[in-house]
């Protein structure tokens, strides 16, 4: 007859304080109580479920009742530490307060407290979600813990602190359990299947660390079941399955076409996803977290470490083709919508109307229709949206900037070279962050294949190989050869287009409050009510 299964949650269950997860700051502090001699007579553990509370709490019981010694390292050898750990230690009263919250059943428990241990060094008590408690309960508890004998210690644990009395919580050392990192759990779930010898896919790992949401025993708890469900491995595929998530294929799709900003696209990508019948709030909640890593890739670049789910060259495109105020408009929506997800006449409508919303929202226009050139980050303008702004038109006719230096020729100095560079960008098939990117530099020369620029040192987060490589394609399909970019350091290089859009754009606020300021009807209102201009307030007609 085979032995009986024991569940990882329960076979991996923390032994020692080196086998803690994520809780360096609640180890430490034992750690050090233990080898200094002055540990509390009460504790007080909280958290949410799965993080290492009771776990904690059993391993303090080790360390006070070790037969070697009071000691941060219990032998896990000894009578001790063995009946310990299988529960069976006469001295480790373990109690679930959810169960027992009378006040006869607390009496009953803590009649026994002025009595010495019968095998250990302390009688330690452990009470489980000690909110549960009744106030009668709590009020025999209190006269204890203000009086303990030397021999007794207690460890009391809650995932619900606010529920305790303040009389309670001022007589314990409270510690508060953080939700553990997804890449601590991952990390940790690869090392148990490698010590299972399991065979796994790093994204399915990925998976199972995001939906345990924090909790180590959740996690193990999942990854039991993935391994039956799998058949004796994990697989990304399986374990989406299992969670009733989409795949990670569609998610990028739904974030290709956003960055498009492909409105009739995007909605089939959505409509399509209901064959699957996905939970449509996890779906917002991953295209968020994809959202949040193509951010993190605009802002850090190189230095930011990819995971299991996404690729760094996916990451690196996508940061590429959005816009960066895009990126961060559409994860609010996503966030937003997420929240409001109830409301909606049916999951999939409000889903539908959350990704619509976004592009409805985009800086600069609409939805981009099928077959329409891109302008820049942001949709084409409508029609009406164009005809509310004469003046661009009749900019259309206005002589145009120098064209840029042709091969062999170095650039020129001064406003010219500004000029040049700005109409060259305006003429590039270049979007999102690598338009950033662009428009912060100034050209300094050109010779055949070589492209000199200077960078804005404020905007060297932008600089990463990928954004890089998208600028000088663009500039080699601009010039019809080979472009191989060059950045170099120059103290005055001149504005740059960004700047000269800011520049403009302070000149253009200028202009309206002085013309706001000489207006008649304004000074008037100011002679005869002693009226008051808030300059900051005055913005120019678009």
């Amino acid at each position: 007859m085979t032995d009986s299964y024991i569940a990882l949650a329960r076979k991996w269950r923390p032994k020692a304080f080196n086998e803690l997860v994520g809780q360096d700051h609640v180890r430490q502090a034992l750690v050090n109580a233990l080898r200094s001699g002055r540990v509390h007579h009460a504790f007080l553990f909280t958290g949410t479920r799965g993080v290492g509370k009771t776990s904690i709490a059993r391993i303090l019981a080790k360390c006070l009742n070790c037969e070697v010694g009071v000691t941060d390292t219990p032998c896990g050898q000894c009578a001790s530490c063995r009946e310990i750990e299988t529960g069976r230690f006469v001295d480790l009263i373990e109690v679930d307060a959810a169960s027992r919250t009378k006040v006869d059943d607390t009496r009953e428990i803590l009649d026994n407290v002025q009595f010495a241990p019968t095998r250990g060094r302390y009688k330690v008590y452990l009470i489980d979600e000690v909110h549960m408690l009744s106030t009668h309960s709590f009020n025999a508890l209190l006269k204890t813990l203000e009086e303990p004998p030397p021999h007794v210690k207690f460890l009391l644990a809650t995932t619900d602190p606010q529920k305790l009395p303040v009389t309670v919580l001022s007589r314990c050392l409270q510690f508060n359990l953080k939700r553990i990192a997804t890449g601590q759990i991952a990390a940790t779930l690869r090392a148990v299947l490698e010590q299972e010898g399991v065979a796994f896919e790093p994204a399915g790992v990925a998976l199972v660390a995001q939906a345990a949401d924090g909790s180590m025993r959740d996690a193990l708890s999942l990854l039991d079941q993935l391994i039956a469900f799998g058949g004796g491995s994990v697989a990304e595929s399986e374990a989406r399955a299992m969670l009733g998530t989409v795949a990670r294929d569609h998610v990028v799709q739904l974030a290709e076409r956003l960055a498009a900003g492909e409105g009739p696209g995007l909605l089939r990508c959505a409509r399509s996803l209901e064959q699957w019948a996905p939970d449509y709030a996890q779906l917002l909640d991953e295209l968020a977290a994809l959202l949040t890593r193509v951010a993190l890739q605009q802002v850090v670049g190189e230095e930011y470490e990819s995971d299991e789910l996404y690729a760094p060259e996916l990451i690196a495109r996508l940061a590429g083709e959005f816009a960066a105020e895009d990126v961060q408009l559409y994860y609010q929506t996503a966030i937003t919508g997420r929240r409001d997800l109830p409301l909606a006449p049916d999951p999939r409508t409000g889903f539908e109307m959350t990704l619509l919303r976004m592009i409805a929202f985009r800086p600069g226009g609409e939805p981009r229709m099928p077959g329409a050139e891109p302008t820049g980050t942001a949709a084409a303008a409508s029609p009406k949206r164009a005809a509310a702004r004469p003046q661009e038109s009749s900019a259309r006719h206005s002589p145009q900037p120098e064209s840029p230096p042709g091969p062999g020729q170095a650039a020129g100095a001064g406003p010219a070279l500004e000029q040049q560079w700005s109409a060259l960008l305006a003429q590039l098939d270049l979007q999102g962050a690598a338009r950033q990117l662009a428009s912060h530099c100034v050209l300094i020369a050109r010779e055949g294949g070589r492209v000199q620029l200077a960078l804005d040192p404020r905007s060297r987060s932008l600089r990463t190989a990928a954004l890089e490589e998208k600028l000088a394609q663009a500039l080699s399909r601009h010039f019809g050869e080979p472009v191989r970019l060059e950045f170099v350091a120059a103290a005055e290089a001149g504005e740059t287009p960004a700047e000269a859009r800011q520049r403009a754009s302070r000149e253009r606020s200028e202009a309206a409050r002085r013309a706001f300021e000489s207006d008649p009807g304004v000074q008037s209102f100011r002679e005869r009510f002693g009226a008051e201009v808030i300059s900051e307030t005055v913005r120019p007609v678009k």
